[in-house]
């Protein structure tokens, strides 16, 4: 691999109230292995439920195709100060088209293979959203400016043309603003949700926080649940003992989407639960000894995040198993001290009724040709993914993912 370094140095024209930082300091690619015996990359992330060891595990057990590698920014002193991941792999950019663009698409790739399929760098996380290497809103414009002026660079090196910075949080978008300012186009990526849950229980909840007839609705789904054998809850930090049996029902929902994002691995439910016991919590239902749906679940301050469902459709719909597991995760997160219930993107008609707001992801897309990337500019609001979903703009709050 070419190894290319961004040096940015002081500049003579500089004013005495810029900060020597904003304009001194390198960016510079690394490996993993790399990182080990960097000290910042211990700390990386530490704000976040997703820590470096997510980023750790998801390049252990996660698609052997994509080439995981690491933006090391370091200072004028040639400290590293941040790390920013990010991955390389064939882009297939029909991927969150409507199906009529899919399918007249796919007759032309018999023609043209590679139509809208592009070597791309991806700079976030494989599996959820990306973030900034640091809390202070400060040092993520400083960090992002060094980022945007550098990516490019190392994109061509790397032989990607195509660079995304991968669903990035909209409390972003000022840091983020230099990548604008630099030729990329911002669309947004499927929303995640986030719902208000800071009442004394389950109940006080529906009587507060959602209308009458979903009130109802629910509680006639309960009933229905109730009606048969008994279903009852563990939650464990370890699933590695259950895998076999929670993996086919996480694989049923999978499958079942229109939209498929990352899948996930065996490897994958088994490590993060073993690796980070202090943030994941597995909810897992079972009737008559066998399991019928599990989540995965993560905490991170008040907040818990329901990540990854699986449910047996052979029992799920008869006894509303969505929404019974959704019941329980919201119940036990208040008993622990949880205020907000974050959900990842998609199936938002519950969460609509349930009165979340959107929490706005956003893509950064740009091509290192210009002229093609004019031609980006053009096309990426016709493929992108949220304008499909007949739900989104039901939403009170669905311009803040234009905004």
């Amino acid at each position: 691999m070419t190894r290319i370094v961004q040096n940015f140095a002081p500049s003579r024209n500089v004013s005495s109230s810029s900060s020597l930082d904003e304009v001194a300091g390198r960016v510079e690619v690394l490996t993993r292995e790399q990182l080990l015996n960097c000290p910042h990359w211990q700390e990386a992330f530490a704000g976040q439920r997703k820590d470096r060891r997510f980023y750790e595990i998801v390049e252990q057990t996660l698609h052997n195709e994509f080439d995981y590698r690491y933006f090391a920014i370091r200072d004028i002193w040639g400290q590293v100060i941040a790390v920013q991941p990010f991955f390389i792999h064939d882009q297939d950019l029909l991927q969150g088209s409507s199906p009529r663009i899919r399918a007249f698409c796919e007759r032309l790739r018999k023609v043209w293979p590679r139509l809208l399929k592009m070597r791309t760098l991806m700079v976030g996380c494989v599996a959820g959203e990306g973030h900034l290497d640091h809390s202070d809103e400060k040092a993520r414009r400083i960090h992002a400016r060094m980022l945007a002026r550098a990516v490019q660079d190392h994109a061509n090196a790397l032989g990607a043309p195509m660079i995304v910075m991968k669903e990035f949080p909209a409390d972003y978008r000022e840091a983020l603003q230099c990548f604008r300012d630099r030729g990329f186009t911002r669309i947004p990526s499927f929303p995640m949700t986030r719902l208000n849950i800071d009442y004394a229980s389950f109940d006080e909840f529906m009587s507060q926080a959602i209308n009458g007839k979903m009130r109802s609705s629910l509680r006639r789904k309960f009933r229905d649940a109730a009606a048969g054998d008994p279903i009852e809850l563990s939650v464990v930090t370890d699933i590695a003992p259950l895998i076999d049996e929670v993996y086919p029902l996480y694989l049923d929902v999978y499958n079942r989407s229109d939209f498929h994002f990352e899948k996930l691995t065996k490897e994958f439910f088994v490590q993060i639960g073993q690796a980070m016991p202090d943030k994941v919590r597995y909810f897992v239902w079972r009737q008559r000894g066998r399991v019928i749906a599990f989540s995965l679940c993560m905490i991170q301050g008040d907040e818990i995040y329901g990540e990854y469902l699986g449910l047996d459709y052979k029992v799920a719909l008869d006894r509303h198993l969505y929404f019974y597991a959704f019941r329980d995760v919201v119940s036990w997160g208040m008993q622990h001290g949880c205020k907000w219930f974050c959900s990842s993107g998609l199936n938002y008609e519950p969460k609509l009724q349930f009165r979340s707001e959107l929490y706005p992801l956003d893509l950064y897309v740009r091509h290192t040709n210009k002229v093609l990337n004019a031609a980006l500019t053009w096309l990426l609001p016709l493929l992108e993914p949220t304008q499909h979903d007949k739900t989104l703009p039901r939403f009170p709050d669905y311009a803040k993912l234009w905004q």
